[in-house]
């Protein structure tokens, strides 16, 4: 036995569990497995994708100091384009709605693509001015937006590093509460998350609040629906 399986048996010894991870005999004068309850609240008692949910998402957004700019659907790209004004260039990861690339051109920014096999490395993207990315959900409750690198969404690197980020978020990716994102995030377990939560923001031991630390300091939010 090595000594990752031996720390690995202790653990689920620990547990109370046997070697294929089910619950185990309880061994005499051995620990015994505890039943931990968890009535978490899983739901809130607004609804997904509702004027409410959209409503108190930008409330939480804006208490974060983010940016936030509402409109509809026919006017995604324009809003998006007014959003990266003064921007030179704009990172795009791959599979963001085309009339979104096509709108940062039209307003006069450099478009710096993120493809599959020619990713832009760290000095270019530290270069960039802004990044546009869709979103996979948002939680109204907490005022967080979630990305899982799925199309239009991009590696984290990319919405790490510039200094401004212009995330769309559309209202049926809205939902009440985390644990009612996590049930969607689990369609792709091995997708990486990035859970942002206003623009990046962190206080020393004197309560001085410095931004754009771990991430842009600039954030804004084109919220698409009701």
């Amino acid at each position: 036995m090595t000594a990752r399986e031996e720390v690995l048996a202790a653990v689920r010894a620990a547990l109370g569990r046997g070697p294929d991870g089910e619950p185990a005999s309880p061994v005499p004068g051995g620990p015994r497995a505890v039943h931990v309850p968890r009535a978490y609240r899983v739901a809130t008692g607004t609804a997904p994708g509702s004027v409410a949910a959209c409503d108190l998402l930008e409330h939480r957004l804006l208490d974060y100091r983010a940016r936030v700019t509402r409109c509809g659907p026919d006017d995604v790209a324009a809003t998006v384009a007014r959003e990266l004004a003064g921007a030179a260039s704009v990172a795009v990861p791959h599979g963001l709605p085309e009339a979104w690339v096509d709108a940062v051109r039209v307003g006069g920014a450099s478009v710096l693509a993120d493809e599959p096999g020619r990713p832009l490395g760290a000095a270019a993207l530290d270069r960039t001015d802004a990044v546009v990315t869709g979103c996979r959900v948002a939680v109204a409750d907490t005022g967080t937006i979630v990305l899982d690198a799925g199309p239009g969404q991009g590696r984290r690197v990319l919405t790490l590093v510039p200094d401004r980020h212009v995330c769309v978020v559309r209202a049926d990716q809205v939902v009440g509460s985390v644990p009612e994102a996590v049930r969607l995030l689990e369609a792709h377990p091995d997708r990486p998350l990035t859970w942002i939560s206003g623009p990046s923001a962190t206080s020393d031991i004197e309560l001085v609040r410095v931004e754009g630390v771990h991430g842009p300091r600039d954030l804004r939010v084109v919220l698409v629906g009701p």
